[in-house]
């Protein structure tokens, strides 16, 4: 019986408290006025329950003229929020308004801005097809890259 009590404790306690054995997982990544972001893959840990993406952009092009954010979305589902992002335009940041789709994503940013975005693994798969990208109009051909959790 001594020995449940404290069993009992802990599991009230992480019961009552499940954000203190939350883990977060941090990324950063860059894009510059070459099209190119510095990672072709990120690689998130299962163990991750949340994820940090912060994205600068290194270059010196404002965002209307050379803008970069960073989209996170199912590898089949991009050509579709690409298409759906260049309708929305610049005010929208390239994204159609509450696209399901999108799993994740930065503002719109340009030459010497920041932006991050956190999100719960609970919306992956493990082992799932994922891709991040540019929506900005013609972009993802060239800043996109592979998710993988697991």
């Amino acid at each position: 019986m001594r020995k449940l009590i404290p069993m009992l404790l802990l599991l009230c306690l992480a019961a009552l408290a499940p954000s203190a054995f939350a883990k977060t997982c941090t990324v950063a990544i860059s894009g510059d006025d070459a099209m190119k972001f510095d990672k072709t893959e990120i690689k998130i840990e299962s163990s991750c329950t949340q994820v940090t993406v912060t994205l600068k952009h290194t270059g010196k092009l404002a965002a209307n003229v050379m803008g970069h954010d960073w989209v996170l979305a199912k590898t089949a589902d991009m050509p579709g929020i690409d298409a759906d992002g260049m309708k929305a335009g610049m005010a929208a940041g390239f994204l159609k308004a509450g696209d399901a789709r999108v799993i994740a994503n930065t503002k719109v940013i340009g030459g010497g801005q920041s932006d991050t975005v956190t999100f719960a693994t609970s919306k992956l798969t493990k082992g799932g097809d994922y891709s991040f990208f540019c929506s900005f109009p013609g972009h993802s051909t060239m800043m996109k890259g592979k998710f993988v959790f697991g």
